[in-house]
């Protein structure tokens, strides 16, 4: 049997998802339509597989105006489905109707659906169906979608209806008259059931839709006449007269079709009156969002998130409770001896004296760390015991010695003295912490049991570095994210769902329209705090083109979850701890600062001037969403996270862990040979400074040089901020051979402002917010950048995004550390001269008026002969 395809059109809201979902599932194709970013899905029927429904983006006409429109239009008219299954919201049909008048032109077979009848019912409104049907010259059938009310019987007559439709005699007569003149004229232009649709479409002067008719001069001299003849009776152009008299065919069928109760408030405006008013909508937004952050990023998603990093992709986890308690029981007792303070104590007392020098007390550390993970390490062994001898005949003891917190940061508390023996006893002790796989039910995390894998068949440590710290180290960066990710999306799809985010784009509609972008562009931002994937995925909602392209290059301006440690690193340098309230803030409103500034100076510029699309939206009533359709919304969402983010990180990791572990052996004593730095002859702790990230940060260096930040591994941190944004920190730590050490690490506070002291010992607090501002506000990271170039389809335009994300971060950059060495510090120079050029170049472009650029393609013709 030959297979059947059936599109669903419908107005946005109209319940046009949950139909396609309760017919296939959604388990579809989704992809983008040829040539645009927006988004095509269609899946088989779950009922019958020789049947393929394709869901056609939400739309209001088939107007040539947006992306969505277009590709709509083309499909009914170009590619020709067996039907088309138009779905109306029944308690919005007059604006539902306008939609259906277009599509009955189009020339293929229409079945109407009257969704939310249920609503309607609730309202008491009546719609006489069969003289409905009459008006439309198609088959209207009631149903609901989100109750799966009569779904069988509208499939049923799409694929029953077998003759095209012909079109609404809906024009006034002289308007009919001129319609018929021109079917006459361009008949063998055309298919013979696409005629009306052609008819309507060159009395509109619609440039676009016409181009396949490819009429001749003559033909458009012969047509224009007839045109203007209406135009000058009605006093009006050709395409106003059109939309005018479809609206008021719609008048007429709705007096003759529908009896409306009378006039009450419904339980849906009775909260619209609230959620939207002017001014309890944003303190109510406000709090309603701040609970879902709440919900998702602080409490029940973080705690997720806790334990995929923790357990899934850290030390493993337990089965067994009994056991977990023990071993928190053991390695509590274990902690509070403090060995590695004593070990750390006590080697620092015997340089102090001159025991060891410090190479020597580097090496009895080292010889330690390797006992811990081999006591039968005999080299290791004959270092500590030397070492012993060595303090014991000098009488070493050390006294007062710090103890530490779990973050290697000092705390008030220390052990009175340790002396040789009790130096012996704690390296003995280092290696007696309790082992997680020494308790029964314990899961090995996904690292060590690859691992052991890797392990027992013979890997080279090349092979297992690539693994464990390429790839799964940055792919696992991105799926820890997967719960709060996860919970965001439970909780922003039922506020999307049950039809509250339309009025949110509502509200905000009043403030984003000031500087030039509409309301919808807000959601993008606002879910982008939580991570920039699904924020630049949810800019498919803005229907034009230019406001959806400038959304999401800016949306990932926002600090994201994973900038929260950089923001925290700097707090830490600044006021010593995670107390400097004010250091986050900033940044946040430097994000929001910066989406402002670049939505006004670039709606200055040809490519995306002209005024925000008026906000048309239908409010759907509110309702609670079939846990069904809600699922399917959170896993559309979620897997298109896991599958676009985790390919792209893959192949980033691999690249960058190549760059970070590949160089040459130019090291003291080095025989200049390229390899595998680790097993470089000669190699020791100092070899990162030889990789290829090392060489290309140093190529680099004077591209961050007016930020100042001029060294190679800022350079590099930079770089490896592209994977994951949080990046920046662990980076940091490892090319200051710090281990793995967070963002309330003292000691990466130290390294970490010492990037940024000169020679005389002067923090230049400037150059080091230059910096983070710079990596707040360049490209994102991989996985939002794969997503950029989803959304945007072209490929010219995603490098122009990514073009100016860094360009514009390294200009704010640059501003701010030039300005803080002039003012703060008296440093003047020639950069100092360009950012205050840039600075004015900026400030020029905010306040010059906005310049009046010509279309230089109209959609709508005023003449034919322009054809």
């Amino acid at each position: 049997m030959a297979e059947t395809f059936i599109g669903l059109a419908g107005n946005p809201n109209c319940g046009k998802t949950t139909l396609f979902n309760e017919l296939t599932g959604s388990n579809g194709y989704v992809g983008n339509w040829p040539g645009v970013t927006v988004e095509k899905k269609q899946a088989k029927y779950r009922a019958d597989k020789d049947v393929t429904f394709v869901d056609l983006p939400g739309i209001y006409s088939l107007s040539p105006y947006t992306p969505e429109e277009i590709v709509s239009r083309d499909y009914i008219v170009n590619e020709r489905p067996d039907a088309i299954i138009d779905l109306i919201d029944v308690t919005n049909l007059e604006r539902n109707l306008y939609l259906a008048t277009q599509i009955l032109e189009a020339g293929r077979p229409v079945v109407v659906g009257l969704n939310m009848c249920d609503l309607l019912k609730e309202r008491g409104d009546k719609v006489d169906v069969a003289k409905l049907s009459e008006r439309l010259g198609c088959s209207a059938i009631e149903v609901s979608a989100l109750h799966n009310t009569n779904i069988d019987a509208l499939v049923k007559a799409a694929r029953e209806a077998m003759t095209p439709a012909t079109g609404t005699k809906c024009f006034s007569a002289e308007v009919e008259e001129a319609l018929g003149k021109i079917a006459e004229k361009i008949s063998g232009n055309c298919a013979p059931e696409l005629v009306r649709w052609y008819s309507v479409k060159v009395f509109e002067r619609d440039a676009e839709a016409i181009k396949p008719l490819n009429l001749t001069s003559e033909q458009n001299a012969a047509i224009e006449p007839l045109i203007e003849a209406v135009e000058t009776a009605r006093d009006d152009d050709s395409e106003s007269i059109i939309t005018s008299d479809r609206y008021d065919w719609i008048s007429e069928t709705m007096a003759e079709c529908v009896v409306k109760a009378p006039k009450k408030l419904t339980t849906s405006e009775k909260i619209d009156k609230v959620v939207t008013n002017r001014f309890l909508g944003l303190p109510i937004f406000v709090l309603i969002m701040f609970l879902v952050y709440y919900i998702a990023i602080s409490t029940v998603g973080t705690a997720g998130t806790d334990w995929v990093n923790d357990n899934l992709f850290g030390d493993g986890f337990f089965v067994n409770g009994a056991s977990q308690e023990q071993y928190e029981a053991d390695t509590e007792t274990w902690g509070e001896n403090h060995y590695a303070d004593q070990v750390a104590g006590f080697v620092s007392a015997a340089e102090a004296d001159g025991v060891v020098t410090a190479d020597s007390a580097a090496e009895v550390t080292s010889a330690v760390d390797a006992l811990k993970e081999d006591p039968d390490d005999v080299v290791s062994g004959v270092i500590v015991e030397d070492f012993a001898a060595g303090t014991a005949k000098a009488n070493v003891v050390a006294t007062d010695v710090t103890i530490t917190d779990e973050d290697g940061n000092p705390t008030d508390e220390t052990i009175d003295s340790v002396d040789t023996t009790a130096f012996l006893n704690a390296v003995e002790g280092v290696q007696s912490e309790p082992a997680m796989a020494d308790y029964d039910g314990y899961v090995p995390s996904v690292p060590i049991a690859v691992e052991g894998w890797l392990d027992n068949i013979g890997a080279s440590p090349m092979v297992k570095s690539l693994v464990i710290d390429g790839v799964i180290g940055g792919v696992g960066s991105v799926l820890g994210f997967i719960p709060q990710m996860f919970v965001l999306f439970v909780l922003l799809c039922f506020l999307e769902d049950c039809g509250y985010m339309s009025r949110v784009a509502f509200v905000m509609d009043r403030v984003f329209r000031r500087f030039g972008l509409s309301g919808k562009s807000f959601i993008p931002m606002l879910i982008s705090t939580g991570c920039g994937v699904p924020g630049v995925l949810a800019t498919k909602t803005i229907e034009n083109e230019k406001d959806r392209r400038m959304t999401a290059m800016l949306t990932t301006m926002i600090p994201c979850g994973a900038k929260t440690p950089i923001i925290a690193l700097v707090m830490g340098v600044l006021i010593g701890g995670s107390d400097a309230w004010w250091v986050a803030p900033m940044f946040y409103f430097l994000g929001i600062a910066a989406i402002i500034i670049s939505a006004i100076m670039l709606k200055k510029t040809k490519p995306f001037a002209g005024e925000p699309t008026p906000f048309v939206m239908e409010l759907p009533n509110y309702h609670f969403p079939t846990l069904k359709s809600w699922w399917l919304h959170v896993w559309e969402r979620v897997s298109s996270y896991i599958k676009k983010a985790a390919t792209i990180i893959f192949a980033a990791s691999v690249v960058v862990w190549f760059l970070s572990n590949f160089g040459f052996a130019n090291w003291d004593g080095g025989n200049g040979a390229f390899g595998y730095l680790p097993e470089l002859e000669g190699a020791g702790d100092e070899a990162n400074n030889y990789s290829l990230l090392a060489i290309i940060g140093g190529a680099l260096g004077f591209i961050f040089a007016p930020l100042g930040a001029d060294h190679w591994q800022a350079v590099a941190a930079s770089i490896s901020a592209l994977i994951a944004k949080e990046n920046l920190v662990s980076t940091f730590g490892t090319l200051y051979g710090l281990g793995e050490v967070s963002e309330n690490s003292l000691s990466l506070w130290t390294g970490f402002a010492a990037m940024f002291t000169d020679a005389s010992g002067v923090l230049h607090v400037g150059a080091m917010l230059g910096f983070v501002a710079f990596n707040m506000l360049d490209a994102p990271c991989f996985a939002a950048m794969g997503t950029i170039r989803r959304q945007m389809d072209d490929s010219k335009w995603f490098w122009f995004a990514i073009a100016y994300q860094c360009v514009f971060g390294w200009i704010v950059g640059m501003i701010i550390n030039q300005l803080w060495e002039l003012f703060v510090l008296g440093n003047f120079g020639v950069w100092t001269v360009i950012a205050f050029a840039c600075l004015a170049a900026m400030l020029f472009q905010l306040f010059r008026p906005t310049p009046k650029f010509e279309e230089t393609k109209a959609k709508i013709l005023t003449d034919l002969n322009q054809a």
